[in-house]
């Protein structure tokens, strides 16, 4: 028999968010570690917070929230809010309720710098790899360090002279006057982004397109092969610059 494709239009509903998820789900198990790992690092959320004022956005979401991001690639705070709009399974992990609204993405963005100024994000992994079920899975035997490079988002549009000459004004309609980097030597010494001045030039190899961009350093245990460390630090210098070919 065909189904109707009229929709039901139910004004409630009575079905728990937490049966949405299946029982197999792998977030249910990573749901179970970061909820003891975060409840270890009561007492470091406390002292970032002051007593009075307005509730922020909990910690713990913000964590949360931050792990989605991570684990299904995410790209801003903006599509992050978005997802969490709509996504039952996003909405259970984090902890927001069915009727629960979402935060700006603004809103979340300036919270989660306070706990990355704090160090959290640091004690937060030391405290997931401090858990019985994680660290029965580490060794201290063999370990490696790995590095990749993660692409800056910064146009290399942006990328320009540290002093700027006087370019004759803006165009139309408030813009940049159009400008032409044919020949230009370009080079992190005396050229830096606009957008993101922490990005610097890199080519990863000989022949290769230089790009705006960091490098990401893991501490991998070998046996399991799980993270236990990480670092982002800025690309090195480009040696002599970079010329646009004509």
């Amino acid at each position: 028999m065909r189904g109707s494709n009229q929709r039901s239009g139910e004004l409630f509903s009575y079905v728990d968010l937490e049966k949405r998820v299946r029982l197999d789900h792998p977030l249910r198990a990573i749901r179970v570690l970061t909820d003891s790992a975060l409840e270890a690092l009561s007492g470091d959320f406390a002292a970032l917070y002051s007593g009075l004022g307005r509730p922020s956005i909990a910690p713990e979401m913000l964590l949360r929230a931050m792990l989605l991001q991570a684990f299904y690639s995410v790209r801003s705070e903006r599509q992050l809010m978005e997802r969490l709009e709509f996504d039952l399974l996003f909405r259970w992990f984090v902890g927001l309720g069915m009727d629960d609204p979402v935060w700006d993405h603004s809103t979340f963005s300036k919270n989660r710098d306070r706990l990355l100024d704090g160090e959290i994000a640091a004690k937060f992994l030391s405290a997931v790899l401090a858990q019985p079920r994680v660290k029965r899975l580490l060794s201290s035997d063999h370990f490696s360090v790995d590095g990749t490079l993660i692409e800056a988002w910064a146009s290399m549009k942006s990328f320009k002279p540290n002093e700027p000459p006087d370019a004759g004004g803006t165009g139309r309609g408030g813009r940049n006057a159009p400008t032409d980097f044919r020949g230009e030597k370009r080079s992190n010494q005396t050229h830096r982004s606009t957008t993101d001045p922490d990005a610097r030039l890199y080519r990863k190899g000989p022949g290769m397109e230089p790009k705006l961009c960091f490098i990401g350093h893991g501490l991998m245990e070998n046996r399991s092969g799980l993270i236990v460390d990480a670092r982002l630090t800025a690309s090195r210098v480009m040696p002599n610059g970079w010329r646009r070919s004509t």
